[in-house]
């Protein structure tokens, strides 16, 4: 049943790529068997033009578009939100013995990590590591051994893991600062060790549990709009709050042009940097603005005695060092949360292009039919296939480079669409007028042409009346 659930809840989600595929091969498929079967030559031939062959049809496909919009706006999010929470539940539930090779293993507190099992049904472990995870500040427990065993009965909650020829390191965590800057640990050995392993807990998994919504796919429109908006208002106040801490930090909202230049004392060069900070403190806490008759900054740094230059330089370095080490890890933390608001803007827009490229790709497939005048699986699918790889792979590279910001999400999300668009348009146009798809006399004949008049190819002779 929880297979079978978990099934159901997948289901939606392959909607947006099954529709535009299934549209595009359904209507290649029938216009070309009508065409193949001479169906459209009768009905031509009593005056039923291509459109009106297609007008129920055209009918049918705009009620499905906008049915899937409503089906991607409410449905698909639903079902999104649903398959995510039980894969989250489905991953708490682990087997007693599912413990692989050369990397650690969650189970309960313990984290085990083994170099290789051998044995009928994996039992024996070798070169086993065990972090055991205890309160704060009782100490970390690791335990290493060259053997172990596990052994559990079937009608047992209780697995019990026999380690062999081992050591146990305990770290202590003394009150005394200084005795806890020593790291001191106890160590014992031991050549045989067991652990019991409470495995009671692991079945008693609410698989109906829906704790985790934090995801712009479980989002309609509306619900996607208000995230938007949210996202986007803190985002911009956390980068204001930034700047404005960077350059307070920095000491930039300091630099002033004031008029109270002569309530100050002139700074001569022999004024220590530590006088010149007494003066600015000073300053500061009579609320008067620091000013200094120079013209520039150049004046202003040649105003001090060489040995105040280097303390300045060196301050500015190390000053500048640090903001730009806080600027980076700030800007991986700025960028992860625009991917956050572009995938949010995604979702959005995709909801709308889903429904008008179902139209569109209606408006590709069944004018193509008509011009290739092939029915059946063999040339439509393969024409179906191809079309549909180009407009899948277009969107999700577009996706994929809009989360980072290198394009627009609202221009990744229709580009797919604006270049269907033109292609729908034309071969609409040339199945009306019965033309083909590619004409190849109109670039054979002038070259046919040319090659008569140079004397390469002979010109073809006119039938005389």
């Amino acid at each position: 049943m929880i297979v079978a659930k978990l099934l159901f809840y997948i289901t939606p989600n392959l909607i947006p790529m099954v529709l535009p595929l299934t549209i595009l091969v359904a209507s290649i498929m029938t216009f070309g068997s009508l065409a193949e079967n001479y169906e459209f030559a009768a009905m031509k031939s009593s005056g039923i033009s291509l459109q009106r062959a297609m007008r129920s049809l055209i009918l049918f496909i705009s009620i499905l578009s906008v049915t899937t919009f409503f089906f991607a706006n409410d449905i698909i999010p639903w079902s999104r939100y649903k398959t995510i929470n039980m894969r989250r539940n489905i991953a708490k539930l682990k087997p007693a013995l599912s413990i692989e090779e050369g990397s650690f293993n969650q189970l309960n507190e313990y984290n085990i990590k083994v170099g290789k099992k051998s044995g009928k049904n994996g039992e024996f472990l070798h070169d086993v590591i065990i972090h055991v995870k205890t309160e704060k500040n009782q100490g970390l427990t690791v335990v290493k051994a060259k053997e172990g065993k596990l052994e559990g009965a079937e009608d047992s909650d209780i697995l019990t893991l026999t380690l062999f020829d081992g050591t146990l390191y305990q770290r202590q965590y003394p009150k005394n600062f200084n005795e806890r800057r020593k790291r001191p640990f106890i160590k014992n050995n031991f050549e045989s060790y067991k652990f019991n392993i409470d495995l009671s807990g692991f079945n008693d998994v609410d698989f109906d549990d829906n704790k985790y919504d934090n995801s712009a796919s479980m989002l309609n429109i509306s619900e996607l709009r208000v995230s938007l908006d949210s996202l986007g208002r803190r985002f911009n106040q956390e980068k204001k709050d930034f700047s404005n801490s960077l350059m307070a930090r920095n000491g930039v909202e300091k630099i002033l042009v004031g008029k109270k230049a002569d309530t100050l004392p002139k700074l001569s060069m022999n004024k220590t940097l530590k006088e010149v900070e007494e003066i600015h403190e000073k300053a500061s806490k009579e609320e008067v603005e620091v000013t200094h008759q120079v013209n520039n900054l150049e004046d202003f740094f040649d105003s001090y005695e060489p040995k105040i230059q280097s303390q300045f330089t060196n301050l500015a370095l190390t000053s500048t060092q640090g903001t730009l080490r806080t600027i980076k890890g700030k800007r991986k933390n700025f960028a992860k949360k625009q991917e956050r608001l572009n995938i949010t803007e995604i979702e959005i827009f995709d909801k709308y292009a889903l429904a008008v490229m179902c139209y569109i790709l209606f408006f590709v497939g069944a004018p193509l039919g008509a011009i290739i005048k092939k029915g059946g699986i063999g040339m439509p699918m393969v024409v179906a296939i191809v079309l549909f790889l180009i407009y899948y792979y277009i969107g999700m590279f577009a996706k994929n480079a809009a989360k980072d910001g290198s394009i627009s999400p609202f221009f990744a999300t229709w580009l797919s669409t604006f270049i269907m668009l033109p292609l729908s348009i034309l071969v609409t146009y040339r199945a009306t007028t019965d033309q083909g798809i590619f004409n190849p006399d109109r670039i054979l004949n002038p070259i046919r042409k040319f090659f008569a008049k140079i004397g390469l190819a002979k010109r073809k002779k006119k039938n005389k009346a």
